[in-house]
């Protein structure tokens, strides 16, 4: 087993690369995309050249990519899936600039179908599982957080993700409809916003810093905090809380045609829901 290293991230385990020269492309998508394939199949007739499929997948989606991958692989011998993780808006540039993907996995719509206006697809985005959000907090919660709207009190501070991270956009809705529900106070979104001390590249590093106690709380999805060791979730209202829609599509470059689109299309089968089930996702609607 190798480690692709990422500056100022946690590294994501690779295993089974195909060659040298993916790593490196892997290593200069932007220096903090983190790569793994699956197992090595048997050769089959669903392949790309060299046998891979590159997948570009959501922060939130890397854990449980890697039980994806693998099992893809046991029913499409031959076919090795290599896996880059980062935020959405970030693994959308790279295909924008040419970076080498087959399939991009993103946790929300909007990116996939910027990519497919762009002419970059294949076809239409297919919507294959939805999450929601969780406000998380480190495990001995040191600012005594124990209701949504203690996020706006002052002096909490809250890690957040950058603009045009999909978490923040789904956050940004929820405190909408925080702030609308009776009682609360008329600047709630304002004093939230004025608690944020630092904007990360996406959910995972958002989660990290909760984690690492770098932060009284974060906005996260409810697959991050189930995973997490060192926070628990602070209780969000069903009328507040969101539903992030993940959708999947084929990008025009794949060199892993047919594969790319079979990839897509069995994200929606049995296999596949059960193993993003297992891992706290909801089904696509």
């Amino acid at each position: 087993m190798s480690i692709a290293p990422a500056p100022g991230r946690a590294p994501v385990a690779v295993s089974s690369c195909r060659t040298a020269v993916a790593l490196a492309l892997c290593g200069l998508l932007a220096g903090c995309a983190n790569a793994t394939s699956g197992r090595p199949g048997s050769g089959g007739p669903s392949q790309s050249s060299g046998g891979e499929l590159v997948v570009y997948a959501a922060a939130s989606l890397a854990d449980v990519f890697h039980g994806l991958a693998p099992a893809y692989e046991e029913a499409h011998p031959g076919v090795h899936v290599v896996l880059a993780s980062d935020s959405s808006g970030a693994l959308r540039t790279r295909i924008e600039q040419g970076a080498p993907a087959d399939v991009f996995a993103a946790a929300d719509t909007e990116n996939p179908a910027r990519l497919q206006r762009a002419g970059l697809t294949r076809g239409s985005p297919v919507a294959f599982a939805r999450n929601r959000l969780a406000i998380v907090v480190p495990t001995d919660n040191p600012a005594r957080i124990r209701d949504p709207a203690d996020l706006a009190r002052a002096g909490v501070r809250i890690v957040a993700a950058a603009e045009g991270v999909p978490i923040t956009a789904y956050a940004t809705e929820f405190l909408g409809r925080l702030a609308a529900m009776p009682g609360a106070p008329a600047d709630l979104v304002a004093r939230v916003q004025a608690n944020v001390v630092s904007r990360e590249d996406n959910v995972s590093a958002v989660l990290a810093r909760v984690e690492l106690g770098e932060g009284d709380a974060g906005i996260v999805y409810e697959t991050d905090a189930r995973a997490a060791k060192n926070v628990r979730s602070v209780a969000i209202p069903d009328e507040a809380n969101v539903y992030a829609v993940y959708a999947a599509v084929a990008l025009a470059r794949a060199q892993g045609a047919p594969a790319a689109d079979d990839f897509v299309e069995w994200l929606r089968g049995a296999r596949a829901q059960t193993i993003l089930r297992a891992a706290g996702f909801l089904p696509a609607q």
